[in-house]
């Protein structure tokens, strides 16, 4: 049991139902090393993490829990009586998620205007931070680019724009890439172990060095976020979740150099101005957000 001072409840003991996935920053709280007099925690073990997204915004299943950035910010839009947290649970570099089939010919990021480019669904995180990424440094048109998908989105309200096709039933990222029906493909930081596959982006290390030197932010994916009631009604709660949330955090040892899970409104403001402008340009919002909108009075202020 790690030695933790325990800020005093201002309200009774809760149980909170929660989604919340294992990762060395959260391996302290999911392991129960963390105690609290105020907070209980239900853990959902669904896996992975993003298998639980769709009933969070779609039903309410959890009080609170690990919500990709896109989809949070749809739902959010869509009027989901949700909040978020400045709380990043995880954050990536996004270089290394996009692959192309190196036998099929030679193929580079400024090259997939007017191609055919695959992702799981046109709302994730992941493909949203990469497109944007192929926009602003490889100059690709991205009204010019289809996206092939093989999932709905997570918030039932939002309607993919229509240069975006599902996938025909048994198809598959991989079999797509392998026989050239897509030009691309974004499969996440683990590629298929394929000869022939190749990262897109070339040299990775040293593009996602000059990126975040241009930007200095972390491309946040997954961040905590909390049921309005219970944030309007146990600001209490918040408080204290957030405090685990860091020490979970602290637990798992120094950062390094970057930050990938940075804490608190202004740590993290530019990231997600940045993500708020990818996804409305990529047509996954209606319109701008503020940052300050996505928090309310009680989550804003937390790590201030």
């Amino acid at each position: 049991m790690l030695g933790i001072m325990v800020e005093i409840a201002a309200g009774p003991r809760i149980t909170l139902e929660t989604l919340l996935a294992r990762y060395p920053n959260t391996a302290a709280l999911r392991d129960g090393k963390l105690a609290s007099n105020l907070i209980d925690f239900a853990f959902d073990d669904v896996k992975p993490a993003n298998n639980g997204f769709k009933p969070f915004v779609r039903e309410l299943r959890y009080d609170c829990g690990e919500l990709a950035i896109v989809t949070f910010l749809q739902a959010k839009a869509a009027g989901k009586p949700l909040v978020l947290m400045p709380a990043t649970i995880m954050g990536r570099f996004q270089q290394d998620t996009i692959a192309y089939n190196h036998d099929r010919g030679p193929l580079a990021p400024g090259d997939l205007t007017g191609k055919r480019i695959g992702v799981r669904a046109y709302t994730q995180t992941t493909g949203a931070w990469v497109r944007g990424i192929l926009e602003e440094e490889y100059g690709v048109d991205l009204a010019r680019v289809t996206t092939v998908i093989f999932e709905d989105p997570h918030v039932a309200e939002y309607t993919d724009p229509p240069n975006v096709e599902r996938a025909a039933p048994g198809k598959t990222l991989e079999g797509m890439l392998l026989a050239g029906e897509i030009d691309a493909a974004i499969f996440g930081p683990n590629l298929p172990k394929q000869p022939g596959f190749r990262h897109l982006i070339p040299d990775l290390e040293a593009s996602v060095q000059a990126w975040y030197r241009k930007h200095a932010i972390v491309p946040v994916n997954h961040l905590m976020v909390v049921k309005s009631a219970l944030s309007l009604q146990r600001p209490d709660v918040v408080r204290e979740l957030y405090r685990l949330l860091v020490v979970s955090k602290h637990a798992a040892g120094p950062p390094g150099p970057i930050d990938m899970q940075p804490f608190g409104v202004a740590a993290l403001r530019r990231s997600l101005e940045t993500i708020i402008d990818y996804s409305w340009r990529q047509k996954l919002i209606p319109h701008r957000i503020a940052v300050d909108e996505l928090f309310d009075d009680h989550t804003r202020v937390l790590g201030a």
